[in-house]
Order: C-alpha cells, then structure tokens, then sequence
C-alpha cells in the first residue's frame, strides 16, 4: 500500500508533531508500508529531495510562495507537485498537520484522487472550521478524520459534526527507551520547561511562577530547554525579574538527548495555553517526572490530577507556583506521582497500540472515496 504522507514540516525540524510524524512513518514502512513525505521548506537549508530512514522527502516552497504571493511560483510549485502525485500514485494521502501548506493540496486534490485521512494534532485555539477555510474544507474532503486526544475531537466535532461518523480518536503513543528514570534530585531541585518557545506553551507564566518557587527553595532552578522565536523576550523577562542567575536557557535538546534532560529534573512545568497531545508530557512520565501543567487539550487526558501530576488552569501562574511547591515539600508525594505516571503512560500510551491502530485504519479506509459520501 502506497501512503502519501503530508506534514507542514517534518524531520530534522525539532517539535511534538515533526517527531511524531517522522517515528510513524519510520514504523509504517518497517510494516511493509511504501511512503513518501511532502513538506515545506522553511529557515533550514535543505534539500529539495532526500531521504529519512530509506523513505523519501520531498520538500516544497510552499510557505515562501504563499508569503511572497509569487503567482508563477505558485503554479511551478502546483505542476511539480503534481507530477509528484501522478507519479507517486498514492492509494491513501494522509495528512498529518495543519497549516498553510494545505491549500497546495486543495489545489491539486484533482491530480490523483485518492482516500484522505486527516490527523488533528493541535490544538484549534478559536480557529474556525467553517466551509470556506483551508482546514473546514479540508476535513470536509476526508474519508476519515482522526484526533490525538478527546477534547480537540469534540472541538472538532463541534464544527464540523458531518464528520463524526467517519472520525476516532488514536493516542499518540511514546516508545520504551533504554534509559530509566533516576530518582528526583531534592536537595538542588531543577524545574524543567521543554518545548518551542513560542507563546502557545506559555513559558512565560512559567517565570512568572518561579519568581514564587525561589522564594520558598532558593536553591531551586528553572531550566528553558528548546528555541523558537520568543526566546530573546523569555530571556529578557528573566532578567527584569531578576532572575538570571537562577534561570538557564539551554537551546535544543536533540532527541535521543531528552530521557537525559528529564533526568535532571525535579518537575516538569507545562503552562500551555494551547495543546493537542503533548510528545513532552508523555516523555516525562515516562521518565517517572511529575508534571504540573495547565488543563488544556490533552493534557488532562495525560495527567491525573494529584495522581500523576498537577493541574491548574489557564494564565494561572500562582496555581502554577503553589502546586510545584507542594511536590517540592513533599518529595514522597512527587516520587509516587511520577512512579504512577510512568505506569500509566506504558499502559495508556503504547507506540505499539498507536502503530497497530494507524496500520488498522489505513486498511480500513484504503477503499474508501470519501467520508461525505
């Protein structure tokens, strides 16, 4: 079976969906699946063409073009992609991300019709799914529609309630790693925030709150792990807090690197105001590291509250505060929520459940002609 994947970006990008986008289809092909991936280009300077895991990439200017509004680079792209399709002769296009790559499909949806499966990974965050935007139509061409967590299929079914008998929800899962999780470092407590620095993880709120944490452990330090285009404002807030001797901005951690991190943490803060399934969450359990995170998306479908973890509410960075205090003072407390979060993302979260049922659902669809139909 021939699979067309689609990701606004993918591989060697750095973030939740590109992660898990690239460990699917590396998955999928050892599963006798033959794929090819369709991106975008954007600040790194890649090829054109190449190969991830013996699986072609094919990466276009889709986001140049549609910011330039380069009307002949447009229709140069649409021809190469095109070709790409007829070539390719994909029995299912799976769309796994949103973004403004999308309309290149919509424009070439003719050049070879084949089953669509769409993925909603993010979180809407008050977007519209109405008929006459990219992603209304887009799930509204689907053959089935698929979410990471139950709270962003609701949203969307909210929307768009044609698709919902056509549409299920597949956890992301999260694969066994060789390293195991150190016990909680208590006496120099290490607060770990890890993501790209943009304002839908809300790092922001995060030295908000620490400004409380260091008064109660003074010793304590807050650690910014990952990049993005907020990190010269979160840098400058730490200093006007005065913070900077006890706030580290450490950049990206590569992938085989972050059991490593999450190690070296106490807490894993999470103060998201957006999220669809967060790969970070579930990396954390994994390494028996409570999270306290706001109860957005699926992060309550992750954390049991006062179980595995801590939720508070959105822009609370006082519930923020309060509650790593807490787990800072109660280090037994801490230590059993991340041993009962660890169980619970091996149980709930398997990356063997969520290939099986990805590999179930292509051979589900992989006849189908639309989900509207």
């Amino acid at each position: 079976m021939r699979i067309l994947f689609w990701s606004e970006l993918f591989w060697p990008y750095v973030g939740g969906i590109e992660l898990s986008g690239a460990r699917l289809v590396a998955a999928l092909r050892e599963r006798g699946y033959e794929l090819i991936v369709v991106t975008s280009h954007d600040y790194l300077d890649l090829p054109d063409e190449a190969r991830y895991r013996g699986i072609p990439v094919f990466r276009f200017p889709f986001r140049r073009v549609l910011a330039h509004g380069d009307f002949d680079q447009l229709m140069e792209v649409r021809k190469r992609l095109t070709k790409l399709k007829q070539t390719f002769a994909p029995d299912l296009v799976h769309v796994n991300s949103s973004g403004s790559s999308i309309l290149f499909y919509l424009y070439t949806v003719e050049a070879y019709p084949a089953p669509l499966l769409v993925t909603m990974r993010s979180g809407l965050g008050g977007a519209c799914l109405q008929h006459n935007t990219i992603m209304g139509r887009l799930l509204r061409q689907s053959s089935w529609v698929t979410s990471v967590s139950v709270s962003l299929l609701a949203e969307v079914h909210l929307q768009v309630p044609e698709i919902i008998p056509c549409s299920s929800l597949i956890y992301d899962g999260v694969a066994l790693k060789n390293a195991l999780p150190e016990p909680l470092p208590i006496d120099r407590p290490r607060i770990l925030c890890l993501g790209r620095l943009i304002n839908d993880k809300g790092f922001d709120l995060a030295l908000t709150a620490f400004t409380l944490i260091v008064v109660r452990f003074p010793d304590a330090r807050l650690v910014i792990a990952g990049d993005g285009p907020m990190r010269a404002t979160l840098e400058q807030q730490a200093a006007d807090l005065n913070l900077s001797d006890s706030v580290s901005f450490i950049g990206l951690v590569a992938p085989d690197a972050v059991p490593r991190v999450l190690n070296e943490a106490t807490i894993v803060l999470m103060p998201s105001r957006r999220e669809g399934l967060p790969l970070v969450a579930l990396e954390a359990a994994l390494m028996a590291r409570p999270v306290v995170a706001t109860r957005v998306g699926g992060l309550s479908e992750i954390i049991e509250h006062q179980q595995t973890g801590w939720l508070v509410e959105p822009e609370d960075s006082d519930g923020l505060a309060e509650a790593s205090v807490f787990l800072l003072e109660h280090p037994e407390a801490a230590a059993r929520m991340g041993q009962a979060a660890r169980t619970r993302v091996r149980d709930t979260f398997s990356w063997e459940r969520c290939v099986d049922d990805y590999h179930v659902l292509y051979q589900k669809i992989g006849n189908q002609v639309s989900c509207l139909s």
